[in-house]
């Protein structure tokens, strides 16, 4: 693919240009796709091909077919990454199938190559069966050197990244959850900073207990933040209710230490923070029944739950999705420098410990600028990847060698 070197962006993608844009744009920018392959080595001779091809490339072949470990030297698979989707969760749109995902999959890999270097390749199966896309990425092994998983609903995503983990040896991480819960921690670390506060005895409601929310928790409760109340469209993920599948139980026995019962009146009173991962809405009243100096990230896309300038009248840092506002929470800050880290450490696995670093480097790009209106860097900065990817790979390395 084309637009950056191996070591980062080719291009300034900071520049900025706010030209509104028409629908014929965004059709003309997607016309053929937005990827392609290009050449590491010119091919214009006989003498080049019979370097790149026949009779050349039997030697190579040959010599990876005697050592196998030759290939990660020889080819691009190692730094390959492969961006997989069913197409049933696919950004809001929801189950929209394989072939309407595959421009947000091609959206993807160019991502990667433009703020991390990393070539990618989208990668949409034509089936939702969980050991049908756990055995084709089996069997595909040997193309790539990690796997992206994208926009698979839950509660299926779960099950299909465990297995994916447990039968690959490369980094495997699903976007949706865990790009998501290193950009929130970040989020939230820089919202404490400004109003300098401790992060562990916040309380925090996170609305909506999909694959997003649950990693959200997760990595919030590895952070050192107990107090967590989680809801989904039935009100609190709770002990005492029996409606709750294998995950939301997990969940509801080991948040809510409270206690609390009912829905999200219940949970924003007296609540410091509030994560939005729904499709909901929350009204103004009940923003105004949290404690003073709250921080609200309303992450729905496109209509956030509770519009920025209403929650500024009670909150006091908000954040969206949405790059009109300020305060984008967006997962381009996390997953290529996530991936690039992990693999310049020769990584088998993308580890808790790997995410709570990946957070902190996001936080501390903002420096000086930190501000209740800039708690993690834009989107477009070219500092970032780069910084996740060295605090990454640092703790990669710093695993392997058993530190």
């Amino acid at each position: 693919m084309t637009g950056a070197t191996e070591t980062g962006s080719a291009v300034d993608i900071s520049v900025a240009d706010d030209r509104p844009i028409t629908d014929e744009d965004i059709f003309e920018g997607h016309l053929g796709g937005k990827l392609e392959i290009d050449l590491r080595a010119p091919l214009t001779t006989k003498r080049d091909l019979s370097i790149a091809y026949t009779p050349g490339v039997a030697k190579v072949s040959l010599a990876i077919a005697e050592d196998p470990s030759l290939a990660d030297t020889y080819t691009w698979a190692s730094r390959l990454v492969a961006v997989v989707s069913d197409g049933t969760a696919v950004l809001g749109l929801g189950d929209i199938g394989p072939r309407a995902s595959l421009p947000v999959m091609e959206g993807k890999a160019a991502l990667f190559r433009s703020f991390a270097g990393l070539n990618s390749i989208p990668i949409v199966l034509d089936t939702t069966d969980v050991d049908e896309i756990v055995e084709t990425l089996i069997r595909l092994r040997p193309t790539f050197g990690a796997v992206n998983l994208e926009d698979i609903s839950a509660p299926r995503c779960f099950e299909i990244e465990r297995r994916v983990i447990e039968a690959l040896d490369c980094p495997v991480m699903h976007d949706d959850q865990h790009g998501t819960a290193i950009v929130v921690l970040a989020a939230l670390e820089g919202a404490a900073k400004v109003l300098d506060r401790p992060m562990a005895p916040l309380r925090v409601v996170i609305s909506g207990a999909g694959a997003a929310g649950v990693a959200c928790t997760e990595i919030l409760l590895a952070a050192g933040i107990p107090d967590i109340v989680v809801l989904d469209s039935r009100g609190i993920v709770e002990s005492g209710r029996g409606d709750l599948n294998d995950i939301k139980k997990s969940v509801a026995g080991r948040t809510n230490p409270r206690g609390l019962t009912g829905g999200i009146a219940e949970a924003l009173a007296e609540a410091d923070v509030f994560i939005g991962l729904s499709a909901g809405t929350v009204d103004e009243e009940l923003i105004a029944t949290m404690r003073p100096n709250s921080i609200v990230f309303a992450m729905s896309n496109p209509t956030p739950e509770i519009h920025p300038d209403i929650a500024r009248r009670h909150a006091a840092i908000v954040a969206t999705g949405r790059s009109d506002f300020p305060n984008q929470i967006n997962n381009v800050l996390a997953f290529p420098g996530v991936f690039r880290g992990a693999l310049d450490a020769g990584a088998r696995r993308i580890t808790e410990a790997m995410k709570l670093a990946a957070a902190r480097a996001i936080v501390e790009v903002v420096g000086d600028d930190l501000s209740a209106e800039m708690i993690v860097p834009s989107p477009l900065d070219p500092r970032v990847a780069t910084a996740v990817a060295a605090a990454v790979a640092r703790v990669a390395r710093e695993d392997q060698a058993g530190v």
